[in-house]
């Protein structure tokens, strides 16, 4: 069943109420869609739901028989998240208030749900002691027998001759979009050094040029364009490739290629490739910031390094790319982690499963 809201949240409403009247919108065109089902006959065993952009506000209303599972991604802090992580993204006296009132969605979806769902224990702690205890723990999953170590992988660069094979010094990043909250500036500023360093080294970028969490530049374009002005004539940009968006099964390729992979993020939601890149035996390069801090272990599974530091990046980027062989077993224990914590068939399925059968059973008479 699809359904279409009648308008956007008007840019006449208070800029701290926005989210939530957007929230109200969504909500109410869902609750008409179960009142139409509803009135059809229609009544399901469970509801799961994701929190965020109020589709479930209203749903026990209509069905307040039914458990409702919320899937609950984020809670926004002044001081524990991604606000005031970035010195360059100064928090104002809006700020506070701001994120307040962005958390009336959740807290009202908290309040409707029988029990919910967030990925990580991270994820978990930010929301308000009270609800913790009904926030299941349970990670979407990685496919590891998809995601795995290919000693024959390949990978042909468009619009060059280059083919990059498994064993070559291949470095890489990924993000959904290119921009700081995924550390993007730090990044590039450790290609310089890096390159200098291993002259056979190839860089490869996944990413698009727009922005899915923060704000775009204030001087206009992209994060990318802004990055590359900024470094300028020292990023060998013959050894460095941007390849935008890929299909999944390139996106399999480059990381089963990849001899060092840098991942960075602020406190935030953590990226599936994080998780994919080790379930592939990539030796992770991440932030020592809390989200990649539940998984990794600096020197065991993975390093970690300042999400700032870019010559602490450089430093270890270059180390890993150098010797390859001393971190043959630091890269088998990243993909035990995650057959061990996160696979998706023998661990995060059945779990959730398992939860979800739970769920269904609570209100049963």
């Amino acid at each position: 069943m699809v359904y279409q809201v009648a308008r956007r949240a008007s840019p006449q409403t208070h800029h701290y109420l926005r989210n939530a009247e957007s929230a109200v919108l969504y909500g109410q065109e869902v609750a008409r869609v179960a009142m139409r089902l509803r009135h059809n006959g229609f009544k399901p065993d469970l509801i799961v739901g994701h929190s965020g952009w109020g589709e479930i506000l209203f749903l026990k209303d209509i069905y307040p028989e039914v458990p409702l599972v919320g899937y609950f991604e984020y809670y926004y802090h002044l001081h524990k998240g991604d606000v005031g992580f970035n010195p360059d993204e100064p928090v104002t006296a809006d700020t506070a208030p701001r994120l307040r009132a962005r958390n009336t969605v959740n807290l009202l979806s908290l309040s409707a749900a029988d029990a919910g769902i967030t990925p990580t224990r991270w994820q978990q702690s930010l929301y308000p002691e009270p609800y913790r205890e009904r926030l299941h723990v349970l990670h979407e999953g990685v496919d590891t027998a998809r995601l795995r170590p290919n000693p024959t992988a390949s990978f042909q660069i468009p619009g060059t001759s280059i083919t990059l094979r498994a064993g070559d010094e291949v470095l890489t990043y990924i993000g959904r979009n290119l921009e700081p909250h995924r550390g993007f500036p730090s990044f590039m500023r450790s290609l310089p050094e890096i390159l200098r360093s291993r002259p056979q080294a190839q860089v490869l970028v996944i990413g698009g040029d727009g922005v899915s969490y923060g704000a775009p530049p204030a001087t206009g374009g992209s994060w990318k364009d802004l990055m590359l002005k900024e470094i300028g004539d020292s990023l060998d940009l013959t050894r460095v490739h941007f390849l935008g968006r890929v299909p999944y099964s390139h996106f399999i390729s480059i990381l089963a290629l990849s001899r060092a992979h840098i991942y960075l993020t602020y406190p935030f939601v953590l990226s599936w490739s994080m998780l994919e890149a080790m379930a592939s035996g990539c030796v992770v390069i991440g932030s020592s910031t809390p989200p990649v801090e539940e998984v990794i272990r600096d020197g065991d599974n993975g390093l970690l390094v300042d999400f700032f530091s870019y010559q602490q990046i450089a430093n270890r980027a270059i180390q890993v790319l150098a010797e390859p062989e001393a971190f043959a077993a630091l890269r088998a224990r990243a993909r035990q982690t995650i057959v061990e914590r996160y696979d998706l068939h023998s661990v995060c399925l059945p779990a959730q499963l398992t939860m979800l059968d739970q769920a269904r059973n609570s209100l049963a008479t």
